[in-house]
């Protein structure tokens, strides 16, 4: 009989902004992998420690991650890298994975995360031959390692990604969103006044529109569906007319009409509206915080099937949720593609706010 064939080397990694669910995720992908007998590395701080090497990538055990279902960003770090986009950088990451006998990756992250893990797997035979040819690796290693396999997931509170019904984290984004909204609701009552409340989503607006619906808002400002301030004020001036102790307008940070633009259209305005009018903008604390019972159950699920993913022959596949089960996408399919919002959606919030 031959030797026995080394256990099966593969790395997972978090990339780009953090999302609650994240750690999960990790989780989930390091027992799994555990479980089906291969070896599990992390690496830290993302593509920057994927370039850096050495102690940012190292062998992680079962005890490694546990105790972190509950806490919120990535226990393993992550960063963006300048580096990683030029080519010597990623022929770093290439020989640091080799260093290590790794050729299997799960990525979670978002769309330029996972842009950039395809590309890695695209020029991986390539920036292998130039190692080769550099005298930085053998051939045995090259011949060992003929190809990157990837498999990513989105963790991205946004949800404005292809491939996926929902991205780990913005279910609790969305929690955490509505539950301010609610608090500021109860402030402007109290003081007659009408708020505007800033929340992210740069390219998509399915945070801001989600909690418009759950939050009451009178209007919702989103990029797919761009709002004139005289139609907000005219939103306000109803409300106001109607009696109600307040009004609340939600503003995704990437609309081109955002809050500050608004703020600065109801100062000049300010006889006109009825309200006191003030602006919240909740930035990084939707981003942070014990991610949601949903988000730990997709997190868990999705990194599971990642994982085993890794095995099945097909390369660059994004895990992902589509009508209540687990799909397999190819990233080329769904990178740099961001999802189109339901209008529908809109229509119905402003039925409800009349």
């Amino acid at each position: 009989m031959g030797e026995p064939s080394a256990p099966r080397r593969l790395a997972v990694m978090t990339s780009g902004g953090d999302a609650q669910g994240m750690n999960p995720a990790v989780r989930s992908v390091v027992r799994t992998a555990l479980n089906h007998g291969a070896e599990i590395f992390a690496i830290y701080e993302g593509y920057q420690g994927l370039i850096d090497g050495g102690d940012r990538i190292r062998a992680v055990s079962w005890d490694d991650v546990s105790s972190i279902l509950n806490l919120g960003g990535t226990i393993i770090g992550t960063a963006r890298s300048l580096e990683f986009r030029e080519r010597d950088g990623r022929r770093k990451a290439v020989h640091n994975l080799l260093r290590n006998g790794i050729d299997r990756l799960v990525v979670i992250g978002g769309d330029g995360s996972l842009s950039g893990a395809d590309r890695l797997r695209q020029e991986w035979p390539s920036l292998v031959a130039e190692l080769l040819e550099r005298g930085d690796i053998d051939q045995a290693t090259a011949d060992l390692h003929p190809a990157l396999m990837i498999a990513g997931m989105v963790g991205s509170i946004d949800n404005g990604m292809l491939g996926t019904d929902m991205t780990i984290g913005a279910d609790s984004a969305l929690h955490r969103i509505v539950e301010a909204i609610d608090a500021i609701s109860s402030t402007a009552a109290s003081h007659q006044r009408s708020f505007v409340v800033e929340v992210m989503g740069r390219n998509c607006g399915y945070l801001a529109l989600m909690a418009g619906i759950a939050g009451g808002a009178e209007s919702v400002v989103i990029p797919e569906a761009e709002v004139e301030p005289e139609v907000i004020v005219r939103d306000i001036q109803s409300a106001y007319a109607r009696g109600k102790a307040h009004a609340l307008i939600i503003v995704a940070e990437g609309a081109r009409n955002n809050a500050t633009r608004l703020a600065e259209h109801f100062e000049a305005h300010k006889n006109q509206i009825g309200f006191d009018v003030r602006v919240t903008t909740l930035g990084h604390v939707q981003r942070g915080g014990t991610p949601s019972a949903f988000d730990r159950l997709l997190a868990t699920r999705l990194a599971a099937a990642a994982t085993e993913h890794l095995d099945s022959g097909e390369h660059g596949r994004l895990i992902g949720m589509l009508k209540g089960e687990v799909s397999s996408t190819p990233l080329t399919e769904v990178v740099g593609k961001p999802k189109t919002i339901d209008l529908e959606l809109l229509k119905l919030q402003k039925v409800l706010a009349q």
